[in-house]
């Protein structure tokens, strides 16, 4: 039922990379305060049960390649949702600033006065990596770590790749599956046959998927264990840190 009375808002909320344990505390909040909920394919519908039982949920897509409505449909969806039920949750897989459009959404709302909060969320390229014990920095190994998309809004592979493959950081790559084969080649180019690399499937979830191995044998595991999107792609010394790399060290070892 709308509600006249209640003021305007929109809280930017990132739910993490997709274990609903991940969300923070503030999260939790926003979602008990909110009116409405917008959330994209990416977040853990498990999420929901925070918000209140009367509150409106609004599943409105966003998933690389299938999107159910147009970031433009959903800046629209937010406001009249925001002025004519109150608080409006725009819940976004990830953190909303990193490959979330959450400055689109925020600047929109600006444009009808619209007060907006920003929670962030933690975000797959860090948090995923983490989970699976691969640190994107650590002494004597990174220095830096990039976080690049996979394939810009043209369609093309991101050219701070190819700087990317050039330097000693760790590359962690988001929405970069399908591009897989070009970017292994950009690595190739750069002479990175033998770095550690690394594809998680659906981090944080219950589906998790890990592969591991080195830019020259990448590709083909990832065809072998049949790994989806969405994925994050790992590129660098880092990997070696993974229990299984140390496991693939030692079985080429023995066939040497």
């Amino acid at each position: 039922m709308i509600n006249q009375n209640k003021e305007s808002k929109i809280t930017l909320l990132g739910a993490g990379p997709g274990d609903p344990d991940l969300l923070t505390l503030k999260g939790v909040k926003a979602l008990q305060a909110a009116d409405v909920v917008l959330y994209d394919a990416l977040t853990n519908e498990a999420l929901l049960e925070h918000a209140p039982a009367e509150a409106i949920k609004v599943y409105v897509g966003k998933r690389s390649g299938e999107h159910s409505y147009p970031q433009e449909t959903i800046n629209k969806l937010m406001i009249d949702y925001a002025l004519n039920y109150g608080h409006v949750v725009r819940l976004k897989g990830g953190d909303p600033f990193v490959f979330g459009r959450g400055y689109e959404e925020l600047d929109y709302a600006a444009s009808y006065s619209i007060p907006v909060d920003v929670i962030p969320g933690i975000s797959s390229s860090i948090g995923v990596p983490g989970l699976q014990q691969i640190p994107v920095t650590h002494r004597g190994l990174s220095e830096s770590f990039w976080v690049i998309t996979g394939t810009t809004t043209s369609g093309e592979v991101s050219a701070d790749i190819y700087q990317a493959a050039e330097s000693n950081a760790t590359v962690l790559i988001l929405m970069g599956l399908k591009k897989l084969s070009r970017i292994v080649e950009i690595f190739k180019a750069a002479g990175r046959h033998q770095l550690p690399a690394a594809v998680v499937q659906n981090g944080s979830s219950e589906d998790e998927k890990l592969v591991v191995g080195v830019v020259d044998t990448i590709e083909e595991l990832v065809q072998l264990e049949n790994v989806k999107a969405p994925a994050l792609l790992i590129f660098g010394e880092v990997v070696s840190l993974h229990p299984s790399f140390k496991k693939l060290v030692k079985q080429y070892a023995n066939i040497a």
